[in-house]
């Protein structure tokens, strides 16, 4: 036996046996090396629902549990992935940059598992299924509702999800699968995605009580050249603001503009103000408030506010086609044969 075979046996010596295994670079490796997977679905839901509401409480109220164990979730998923996804201080959550991208993956992931689920109880039940649908506010005044009760009895096993959405908004809620259908504003120039023309319509005055131009049964551009005027916001309601400042500059008509504002209902409420008047589409017109009034505005084209319904030409959910369709026949009954 030589020397160092018999030092390697004395008490306190060092031994040529290997180092303990490291548990956390053995977890790593099962990890990343597929035997189970990197994340799962329930710390996706967790992370969007955060992302979306920017609100750990909130979170855990929308998914109905607790906020401890949602937190605790966000925070082995960014472990998993070695990312920072969002900010947190005492006052705000905010998304960091990997947090976002992540957050379209992460749609795209659940979006995928619930088409699985989804797909299956289809093939049990027969003709149903869940229709997510983007609505912009004005289109929810008139369309949105007549199309709803139409839906309820010629489809009675479609599942509608209304969202609120603006139109930037639904054009990313259509790429990432987080919605089927949108009712948009036009353009919608993507090659993903197929358009239909469900509604034109005019544009009315609404004048506060006394305006002198009540007096009048109709109204031109020219009405309002000079006067005050709640005009659309550029970045909250560019669609409006463009349509209108078209308009305007094709008739040579310098409006007043004494507000920018995004929503059609807030523009009504400075109205009823007497800040001044406001264009608004036909439908607006079913929004009642006092000492508001509405008078018909001339303009070229006649019916200058269009909406449209867009979704992927991939969608191949089974009850989107009759949806569609449904869609396409009122707007026909809307606007009648010669539009």
């Amino acid at each position: 036996m030589n020397a160092t075979a018999v030092s390697a046996r004395r008490p306190g010596a060092a031994t040529a046996t290997a180092p303990p295994p490291n548990r956390l670079a053995s977890r790593h490796q099962r990890i990343t090396s597929g035997r189970f997977p990197m994340f799962e679905l329930s710390q996706l839901r967790c992370f969007v629902a955060t992302a979306e509401e920017l609100h750990f409480g909130r979170a855990a109220q929308r998914l109905n549990m607790t906020q401890p164990p949602l937190s605790r979730q966000v925070q082995l998923l960014e472990r998993i992935l070695g990312v920072t996804l969002l900010d947190r201080t005492s006052r705000s959550v905010r998304l960091t940059p990997a947090g976002r991208a992540f957050l379209l993956e992460a749609r795209r992931i659940l979006r995928l598992a619930e088409s699985a689920a989804l797909a299956t109880r289809r093939i049990a039940s027969g003709e149903a299924g869940q229709i997510a649908i983007g609505f912009t506010a004005a289109s929810g005044y008139n369309f949105l509702p007549r199309l709803v009760i139409l839906s309820r009895a010629h489809l009675p096993n479609a599942d509608l999800t209304l969202r609120e959405m603006v139109t930037r908004e639904q054009v990313e809620g259509l790429l990432t699968g987080s919605i089927d259908i949108g009712l948009v504003r036009p353009p919608m120039e993507r090659a993903e995605f197929a358009t239909a023309r469900v509604l034109s319509e005019p544009l009315v005055a609404a004048l506060p009580t006394g305006d002198p131009r009540l007096a009048k049964a109709s109204l031109t551009l020219a009405d309002f050249d000079d006067a005050p005027l709640i005009m659309y916001s550029a970045e909250g309601a560019g669609y409006f603001h463009n349509m209108l400042t078209t308009l305007f500059d094709a008739n040579g008509i310098t409006p007043n503009c004494v507000q920018h504002i995004t929503q059609i209902h807030s523009m009504l409420a400075l109205v009823h103000a007497g800040l001044g008047a406001a264009l608004v589409p036909e439908a607006a017109m079913n929004l009642h408030f006092d000492d508001v009034q509405y008078r018909p505005v001339e303009t070229t084209p006649a019916r200058p506010v269009e909406l449209y319904i867009a979704w992927r030409k991939d969608n191949d959910s089974p009850i989107l086609q009759p949806f569609i369709d449904l869609c396409i026949a009122e707007a026909a009954l809307i606007e009648g044969p010669n539009d």
